[in-house]
């Protein structure tokens, strides 16, 4: 028996007391890092496989201590990081981390809460329901979204739950109960060419086929253009294909262009087709009265996702996702095991069938600690300082005469090129992100490459925008020397 124990793999790892003091050291650190990240390279500067020859090593045969592990932190995985938190992060869409959502994420691995039944963890459940009803009053979302949000992991898989609905409700007006295949039915989806590269995926793995993606034309700011959309759809009945499913944008990846979802909804109406809203990353600006002419029609809508783990100040992963009906939601997941039987299933949520995974972590802590830490006024004044850092960076595009503005500025996003042309801008770009001071990223606009400055850290000050300008401005000008 003594053997037994000593040999006790529960022995090995740490214990309560030394997990005790690793966590507050951690903590330290952490607050130390977000406090300080502006110093380190924005982007990192690590060479393929450089980091994997660093952390190669044999398997241990033996527990190795936490001492040791944060020693290969520091000298191995920090120089390999991009610094989302820095304030000088520029690039893509934010992800933002605060200490509230830290926190929350933090209590849902120490809680380790399966959340995929209600009688899993009631409070994972309901906790999840009301503060998604809490979110549908932050953003003043149609009524219809009370009651029937979930979180998905990101929108790339709420897209994908909206496609199989849609999928399986253009099967149900069809009267075709054996599928696609086998009825010969021709699904077509469509959705702007400045749309995510998520919605064409989904399309795959729902087995509509890459080739009933129907790209929309989008007009000079990337705004899909509906007549184009009601040209496609007519093309597409008269081939003898079904619409399902019509994907819009509240702020494109490229530009942040927002679809005219008003004339987009009433399309899909005509159609029959489920009506689908990616608002990402400007869905959050609905939070101020003054941005929300941007959500105009989304009350024609099937479903809506946003982000706040863009940029809400919640930590990565976080995706909120709304449907009209939930029950058709619910029709397309379920599936019933004898060993997923609950006696309260009548009477309560079960979320496991408003997704893909059957499991799912308990996201909704952090969400619920970001919006009681910071209320809605904070929140709004968030978005607020990050839109007029945008306006005031875009004014001084156009105030220098090499620069000008490749597409309207929209919320905190700043689209701007050289005018010398796209192999200067280019040029432009890999040094800046070189100098480690700042990090961009790009894209192309009617055929034209153009820089993205997107100001989402809640770290970002005035002082750190107009460094950035300067740093552009003086680049720019070594480039044509």
């Amino acid at each position: 028996m003594q053997q037994a124990l000593q040999n006790d793999p529960a022995r090995h790892g740490m214990t309560a007391e030394e997990f005790r003091r690793a966590g507050h050291d951690l903590i330290d650190w952490i607050a130390a890092y977000l406090e300080g990240c502006e110093e380190y390279p924005v982007l990192s500067r690590a060479a393929p496989g450089e980091v994997r020859r660093g952390v190669e090593a044999p398997l241990p045969q033996r527990g190795e201590s936490w001492e040791a592990m944060w020693r290969d932190v520091e000298t191995l995985i920090m120089p390999g990081l991009t610094h989302w938190q820095s304030p000088n992060f520029y690039a893509y869409f934010p992800a933002n981390a605060s200490y509230p959502a830290i926190l929350g994420e933090l209590l849902s691995a120490g809680l380790g809460v399966n959340g995929m039944l209600w009688s899993c963890s009631p409070a994972a459940t309901e906790l999840e329901m009301f503060v998604l009803d809490w979110l549908v009053d932050l953003l003043a979302l149609p009524a219809h979204f009370k009651g029937a949000g979930v979180i998905q992991h990101t929108a790339s898989s709420a897209s994908l739950c909206a496609l199989l609905a849609a999928r399986e409700q253009a099967l149900e007006w069809r009267g075709n109960a054996v599928g696609l295949a086998g009825a010969g039915v021709r699904l077509t989806a469509y959705t702007s060419d400045q749309a995510h590269s998520s919605i064409e995926k989904a399309v795959m793995i729902a087995g509509l086929g890459r080739e009933n993606v129907r790209l929309v034309k989008s007009d000079d700011a990337g705004a899909m253009l509906p007549a184009h959309l009601e040209q496609l759809i007519d093309a597409d009945r008269a081939a003898g294909c079904t619409p399902c499913f019509i994907s819009a944008t509240m702020g494109t990846t490229s530009s942040l262009a927002m679809d005219p979802l008003r004339a987009i909804g009433a399309i899909a109406a005509r159609a029959r087709a489920w009506f689908h809203v990616d608002g990402a990353m400007a869905g959050t600006a609905l939070a101020c009265p003054e941005f929300r002419g941007i959500a105009d029609g989304l009350d024609l809508a099937d479903s809506f996702c946003v982000n706040p783990h863009k940029w809400m100040l919640t930590n990565f992963d976080l995706d909120a996702f709304f449907v009209r009906e939930p029950q058709r939601l619910v029709r397309t997941l379920s599936i019933l095991p004898e060993y997923l039987r609950a006696a309260q299933s009548d009477q309560v949520v079960n979320y496991r069938d408003w997704h893909i995974p059957l499991g799912r972590r308990f996201r909704a802590l952090k969400l619920w600690f970001v919006i009681r830490s910071y209320g809605v006024e904070g929140i709004r004044a968030h978005v607020r300082r990050h839109v007029a850092l945008a306006t005031r960076f875009a004014h001084w595009v156009n105030e220098d005469d090499r620069f000008e503005l490749a597409a309207p500025p929209s919320l905190n996003l700043v689209c701007f090129r050289l005018r010398a042309g796209d192999a200067p801008s280019e040029a432009l770009l890999r040094r800046l992100n070189e100098s480690g001071k700042i990090h961009l990223t790009h894209t192309k606009l009617q055929g034209r490459y153009a820089l993205r400055l997107c100001i989402g850290s809640p770290r970002t000050q005035e002082r750190h925008v107009e460094a950035a300008w300067a740093l552009i401005q003086r680049t720019a000008g070594e480039c044509s020397s």
